[in-house]
């Protein structure tokens, strides 16, 4: 993957570990129409060797997603797996991720994707949504993004003076 941006590749997986905001994805209808889509994920480290660097290891990662294996952008993604994305935060001093890749679907019986996205935005499964989306008759699928290219900014040095307003 290329990482383009003024985050370094470390504060890059932080700021996506830390983040619970949901992941916008973009992609293309079988119409050729664009489509964009909120989603829980997660980020999963994966290690792998870098050929360039004499086998070395270098850190990667990839991110995951559950939805519904009815859900329209599932139809769409199968289609064509092209994707962009972008975890960003909504106050000010903005930072955030953007990036591009390609994704695979892959079915999820026993929902443990979802299980940890509800852990990990909720924090716990105890919610009446929680229950609905773990219903037995919910098929459920994971989406994994596999980023090709990302690019990372933090603007809080220069909005340091700008505060976060309470939009509640």
């Amino acid at each position: 993957m290329r990482v383009r941006g003024s985050l370094s590749p470390a504060r890059i997986t932080d700021l996506l570990e830390d983040a619970t905001i949901p992941i916008r994805l973009a992609c293309r209808t079988p119409e050729d129409n664009l489509w964009m889509c909120s989603l829980w994920y997660r980020l999963e480290r994966t290690e792998a060797v870098d050929e360039r660097a004499n086998g070395e290891t270098d850190d990667r990662w990839r991110l995951r997603c559950a939805t519904a294996a009815s859900a329209d952008i599932v139809t769409f993604l199968e289609a064509d797996p092209r994707v962009a994305f972008e975890v960003s935060t909504n106050e000010p001093p903005y930072a955030g991720v953007r990036g591009r890749g390609a994704v695979s679907i892959d079915p999820d019986p026993e929902k443990e994707t979802l299980r940890d996205l509800l852990e990990r935005y909720l924090g716990d499964t105890e919610s009446q949504l929680a229950g609905k989306l773990l219903d037995d008759d919910r098929e459920e699928v994971t989406i994994t993004i596999e980023p090709a290219m990302v690019y990372g900014w933090d603007f809080a040095e220069r909005m340091a003076d700008v505060e976060a307003t309470d939009s509640s």
